[in-house]
């Protein structure tokens, strides 16, 4: 990760929603990658003069191995699992920020100018810092599997995207989902709605505090 200065630091905090309207489609995103990855063995197989099938047939999608079907679909539900949180509460300062996700754990990190923060840990090696105006998580886990989350906030300052890559050794491409998030003040809203697998958008009223 590139060291830069993290002396001015753009101010996250608050409480955001997920937009499912303008954050990336799960099965857009993979429908992507598998065409990436064919085109890229049928290039292989066209310089290397083996290519005797027609484009795409049976290429890339394996059982077993680097860039199989399951290798590729769980890079996906992967990248699915930890980006759903349709709630995020941001707690920020001078030194540290806090990002509570709802429905899986929170990212923390202390500010220290200059450089990025790194600190181990039993699951692996987490850095964090400022790269000019966005906020960068990075995780690097065991068996060559890593997480980045880039959080970006948008001209106006309420809208927050966050890029989240994950990267396998299983897979050529990395895989990233942007979900993006507008900002509301708790209990005035008037409407909460979360995405679910059967129903699509629910959304249910609020009372305000």
């Amino acid at each position: 990760m590139p060291q830069v200065s993290n002396s001015n630091p753009v101010d996250l905090a608050g409480s955001w929603e997920m937009d499912y309207g303008q954050s990336d489609n799960i099965q857009t995103k993979l429908d992507t990658l598998v065409r990436e990855l064919r085109r890229d063995a049928e290039r292989r197989a066209r310089s290397s003069g083996s290519m005797n099938q027609a484009p795409g047939a049976g290429m890339v999608i394996g059982s077993s191995g680097a860039n199989s079907g399951a290798s590729i679909i769980g890079l996906a539900q992967m990248s699915d699992l930890i980006t759903r949180s349709p709630l995020l509460r941001i707690k920020q300062d001078d030194e540290r920020i806090s990002v509570k996700r709802e429905e899986t754990f929170a990212l923390s990190c202390e500010f220290h100018s200059g450089e990025f923060h790194t600190v181990e840990t039993p699951f692996g090696t987490e850095t964090c810092g400022w790269n000019a105006h966005q906020l960068v998580f990075r995780i690097l886990l065991p068996e060559g599997l890593s997480i980045q989350h880039v959080m970006t906030l948008g001209p106006e300052g309420e809208r927050l995207n966050i890029a989240t890559t994950v990267v396998s050794d299983q897979v050529s491409y990395p895989f990233t989902l942007n979900r993006v998030y507008n900002r509301f003040v708790p209990g005035n809203s008037g409407f909460r709605c979360t995405q679910t697998l059967t129903r699509g958008r629910v959304c249910t009223t609020e009372t305000a505090d």
